[in-house]
């Protein structure tokens, strides 16, 4: 896969770093209720850039979508980060990965970040937040304002008791993902919706977490909408009742899929999940009380600058 590809919808140019991309884990794991037969009822459409058929894994990617929107540079989530400990997570325990020089060879230096969107306080979303300076966490892009969901900052942090308590990778990546961008000031609590500029709006979108959240752009005549988390894989971009393995709240999550993904193929917005490898963005038609896929956002790619 290329480090970066973009595409231009109205005046916003987007374009994605990739972090890593692989298999994660099998297709049942991740979407509780489908089988390997589903699956592979599947194959002709979901292999090879979704699900591998010799081992039944799915294929994902973890990235960042950088938009150039209003004269500023936003990026959309950040990733795993380097030298995090994260017992319960092998692939993300100790990383060390060069994401930022691939962000560099992209044209993002971190100091020229305006706007860093964490879609939902996840270990996978929020990595780059900070970096590791002489042994302290230091916030990455010192001169953004980092925008995180109110309901996740309380439900991960020391308010919610790091998520109840339940695994120690909750408090690790908000100690050193989310506090030490409180500390520096730089953090921005929101809550039911957030604009960022007359091309972006960020939305609630409880579920996957209690405070996922999606963005919707809208520039001229199109529109597109980054899910975050919402979607893990095209299956559930057919039958939204799915909810992955790793949602807080499945029923409430499944509820806001449908009710976003509605829209979505209403106003014809395109949609882009974090976590697609190959072509990152599908168009979605409605077929019945599911839905259909459209083109994929394939054509629309091209190389960054």
């Amino acid at each position: 896969m290329e480090n970066a590809q973009s595409m231009v919808l109205g005046d916003v140019e987007i374009f994605r770093v990739v972090e890593w991309q692989g298999t994660l884990m099998p297709g049942p794991e991740l979407l509780p209720g489908t089988t390997d037969r589903t699956w592979r009822e599947n194959a002709d459409w979901l292999a090879p850039e979704h699900w591998e058929p010799g081992t039944g894994l799915v294929v994902g990617a973890i990235q960042t979508w950088v938009l150039r929107s209003g004269g500023r540079t936003i990026l959309v989530d950040t990733g795993v980060g380097n030298g995090r400990e994260r017992p319960s997570r092998a692939l993300f325990h100790r990383r060390q990965g060069d994401f930022l020089d691939r962000l560099t060879r992209a044209g993002v230096h971190p100091h020229e970040v305006d706007v860093v969107v964490n879609t939902h306080v996840h270990g996978d979303h929020v990595g780059w937040n900070t970096h590791d300076v002489d042994g302290e966490w230091t916030p990455t892009f010192p001169h953004a304002q980092y925008l995180i969901p109110a309901a996740d900052d309380a439900y991960y942090g020391p308010a919610g008791g790091y998520a109840g308590g339940r695994r120690p990778d909750d408090r690790l990546l908000y100690e050193d993902s989310i506090a030490p961008i409180h500390r520096a000031g730089l953090a921005v609590r929101w809550d039911d919706s957030y604009r960022i500029d007359d091309n972006l709006i960020l939305e609630s979108a409880p579920g996957h977490t209690p405070g996922s959240s999606v963005l919707h752009l809208t520039s001229g005549a199109d529109r597109a909408i980054f899910v975050g988390d919402l979607v893990h894989s095209p299956m559930q971009l057919l039958d939204p009742s799915r909810s992955s393995c790793l949602c807080v709240d499945p029923r409430q999550a499944a509820a806001t899929r449908r009710r976003v993904l509605e829209r979505a193929a209403d106003q014809r917005q395109l949609v882009i999940p974090a976590h697609f490898a190959g072509p990152g963005a599908v168009e979605i038609r409605r077929a019945g009380t599911d839905f259909r896929l459209g083109e994929w956002g394939r054509a629309a790619h091209r190389p960054a600058r």
